[in-house]
């Protein structure tokens, strides 16, 4: 049976009567608690997907109730009830990984709004941990409360019953596949195959047999008939990963298959139905290679009936603690080893870092680090394990003009610089060639707030 139940625990015995109405009439199991103490012990028995968190109440006040709750089950989706007055501890809940508050007087439109949202949410996340979080698209998981995947998640919720094509569009290491995964397995068809193509892997001439099989003879080495992804995506869903790649050729072939719904495989003329939903995935802009003539027009509409843009880690920023905690979890369990701690000055800079190669970025810097770790990730460990990869600014996204990647690998260099001479700006300004006053404009015009990368004494020297 379906976990639909919701904790509302709150002092004020109106209110309590009202969630719980609101939550019932909604279709969920709601249950109460009258204090903090009394919300933990029912949050431990029970198990909810969502609670409602009221911040100030006797015994146990909600603020320490939803960091032990966090704690236990980082998973739950918890709703902050706050009063007028209480922002500046709503925002610090927040950041720890509330889903959303509301404040009294509620209004019961908004409750039933942000339940249906948070139970959405949890389906949603339960799908992707399901279908994959131990494969090697791990690294984009659906994880994360801010208010950017919250809107990715409300689309997927919409267009995952129903047959609509849908274009998902965002930078590499972003989450694309899982996604589509999620729309999958969220769909009708969730019985059927799951089939990923990457459009840019081959050859024109061998893309095509990939994307429509061929028959035997149908050239030199075709020795038996070999069906292709539409065919063996039957009844299910198709991933086009990395559609804006496709040559002029097999976009025609493409839009044909879209547009009449039946493909031959190659060197055959046995016409075949394609019964398959469409997900098309790119990191590309679509639309300026539609005016540049680089991507047909009538195929761009076809795939972008329904789009959904996945924001990237930078734009998220308030998630990256979440994910921190999930890939240590998890990579340490892969190395049989317990989780270690990570220093405070280590997850500032998990944080703050721009993460240009988004959640698969973050994730490979945490499995090099836990691996490597002596039960404490420390900021030199990371620095460490950036040094031994590829340096990150050579993998900005190249996304924007000219100028503002420029820009982003400047700040971003600069960035290290500071880190690595602990702050001192007269080592750094002789590391990179430039005088202490350029360096000093640079760290103004960034707003790199050096102070976070300086040692007091260092700073004087320097």
């Amino acid at each position: 049976m379906e976990n639909n139940r919701v904790l509302i625990a709150d002092d004020e015995l109106s209110v309590r009567r009202l969630l719980y109405e609101v939550a019932r009439k909604a279709g969920y199991q709601p249950y109460l608690a009258e204090n903090g103490l009394e919300a933990l012990e029912k949050a431990r028995e029970l198990r909810p997907q969502v609670i409602i968190l009221d911040l100030k109440m006797p015994v146990m006040d909600g603020m320490e109730a939803f960091s032990c709750i966090r704690s236990e089950q980082p998973d739950v989706a918890i709703i902050l009830l706050t009063a007028h007055g209480s922002a500046e501890t709503t925002v610090a809940a927040m950041k720890q990984g509330a889903f959303d508050f509301l404040t009294k007087p509620t209004n019961v439109a908004e409750v039933r709004s942000v339940l249906e949202q948070a139970f959405q949410t949890r389906h949603l996340s339960k799908t992707a941990t399901a279908n994959g979080l131990t494969d090697s698209t791990a690294g984009t998981t659906l994880i994360g409360k801010s208010a950017a995947i919250r809107a990715v998640y409300k689309a997927v919720g919409k267009v995952a019953p129903t047959s609509a094509t849908v274009l998902l569009t965002g930078e590499s290491g972003s989450g694309k596949e899982v996604f589509a995964k999620t729309i999958h397995e969220n769909s009708p068809r969730a019985n059927a195959p799951f089939i990923k193509v990457n459009c840019g892997a081959l050859p024109e001439g061998l893309m095509e047999s990939e994307f429509f099989g061929y028959e035997k003879g149908a050239f030199t080495g075709a020795v038996s008939r070999k069906p292709g992804r539409f065919e063996l995506a039957q009844s299910g869903t198709l991933l086009l990963d990395e559609v804006g790649e496709l040559t002029p050729f097999l976009q025609v072939k493409l839009l044909r298959v879209l547009q009449e719904k039946e493909f031959e495989r190659v060197g055959g003329t046995q016409t075949i139905k394609a019964d398959v939903r469409i997900i098309a995935a790119t990191n590309r802009d679509l639309e300026d290679m539609v005016r540049r003539g680089a991507f047909r027009e009538d195929l761009f509409y076809r795939l972008n009936v329904v789009p959904i843009y996945l924001p990237p880690l930078r734009e998220r920023k308030e998630d990256i603690a979440l994910f921190i905690d999930y890939f240590v979890r998890r990579f340490a369990a892969e190395a049989n080893h317990e989780a270690p701690v990570i220093a405070p000055e280590a997850m500032e800079y998990l944080c703050n870092h721009s993460w240009p190669g988004n959640v698969r970025e973050l994730a490979n810097t945490l499995e090099r680090s836990v691996i490597m770790s002596q039960g404490v990730i420390g900021l030199p460990d990371l620095l460490r394990a950036d040094s031994e990869a590829t340096p990150q600014y050579m993998t900005l996204a190249l996304n924007g003009s000219l100028r503002d990647i420029l820009h982003r690998a400047e700040k971003e260099v600069i960035s290290r610089m500071l880190r690595a001479h602990e702050g001192n700006r007269l080592k750094t300004a002789q590391t990179l060639g430039i005088s202490r006053r350029a360096l000093f404009y640079k760290i103004d015009e960034y707003d790199l707030v050096a102070s976070k990368f300086l040692e007091e004494e260092n700073f004087e020297q320097g």
